[in-house]
């Protein structure tokens, strides 16, 4: 792969095990709203604009690079994903927000990033201390914890279906994940590769209705024409540029157990609302997974959007409101 220089509002943590957690931020980093965003597959950390009602809340915006993606060290893998999850996230917010008694903490994620945010939206206290500061979660287009969700797989398409559904547990040595990723690196060996990819994936496919809202989404945000799908292709790049470690357990991780069970949690864990986002033509993540997870988390609110796998990318300032109006 050619070079390509880290942007330069990216910046790194050195976590207590010698590891390297890469983050941005935006907003007013003094600010006792703490938004913190995952990224999806083929992401990294980014927050290239602030939605306008965020801007109104006045929210510090962090959105963390995941283990083992882009310039985010690799995970130790004798600990288990959710507890190694806690543990760098806890070293972020004590590194960005020390001693703040009025800390109100936002979680949320897009696609695979959902499951790192339910992750700590349930994690036990004295494994995430501040998830005694969480006061909601925001999850766009969700996958459900598959190990509970018995049916997760019947309406994949045939792509994730064995990408991440039952083939990619039943057949060993990571022979799938492996024979993905030599597959992929002839797709995105440039940014340029990475950004036909990513129009033949996800911006092709979109129907007349989501393409006007695409068209809306770019003009509401001073997006120029092909300048999302840009940064979407630069980020796909800079994902794997260090290590594909980070894909190679994208399954093992979804599959994994999350350390709590969405029908289970207590009270104070119950007590922050969950907004559940799923579009109804996604076959990605499909909308079967958001209505799961909205049957079995106690606080949770479901919305379903018409569209495919980026649809609520068009909706963002509108859920984030809807999101602070279930407070």
């Amino acid at each position: 792969m050619s070079s390509n220089p880290n942007p330069l509002d990216e910046k790194y943590l050195e976590l207590s095990d010698g590891r390297t957690l890469a983050y941005v931020d935006i907003g007013d980093p003094s600010s006792s709203r703490l938004v913190i965003f995952f990224h999806g597959v083929f992401g990294v950390g980014t927050a290239p604009t602030l939605q306008p009602f965020l801007q109104e809340k006045n929210v510090h915006y962090v959105a963390p690079t995941l283990p083992g993606w882009g310039s985010s060290s690799p995970r130790n893998k004798d600990v288990p994903y959710h507890v190694n999850l806690a543990s760098d996230v806890t070293q972020l917010i004590n590194h960005l927000h020390p001693h703040d008694l009025n800390l109100k903490i936002y979680l949320a994620g897009g696609s695979y990033g959902t499951v790192p945010a339910q992750m700590l939206y349930g994690a036990p206290f004295d494994i995430f201390p501040y998830g005694r500061d969480v006061v909601a979660c925001l999850l766009l287009a969700p996958f459900s914890p598959f190990r509970l969700h018995k049916d997760y797989a019947k309406t994949m398409d045939t792509p994730s279906y064995i990408s991440v559904g039952p083939p990619s547990q039943s057949i060993p040595f990571k022979i799938i994940p492996r024979m993905t990723s030599a597959f992929m690196k002839t797709k995105i060996s440039s940014v340029e590769k990475c950004e036909v990819f990513i129009r033949q994936t996800l911006f092709d496919n979109m129907g007349p209705e989501e393409k006007e809202k695409f068209k809306k989404y770019r003009e509401e945000n001073n997006k120029q024409e092909g300048e999302v799908e840009r940064s979407f292709a630069e980020n796909v790049y800079r994902s794997v540029h260090e290590t594909w470690d980070g894909f190679f357990e994208v399954s093992d991780v979804i599959h994994s157990d999350w350390g709590f069970a969405p029908d289970a949690l207590d009270e104070e864990h119950n007590r922050r609302p969950i907004l559940i986002v799923g579009s109804v033509e996604d076959t990605m993540a499909p909308d079967a997974m958001a209505k799961w997870l909205a049957a079995n988390y106690k606080n949770a609110h479901l919305r379903s959007i018409n569209g495919g796998h980026l649809a609520a990318l068009f909706h963002l300032n509108d859920l984030w409101k809807q999101l602070f109006e279930l407070l």
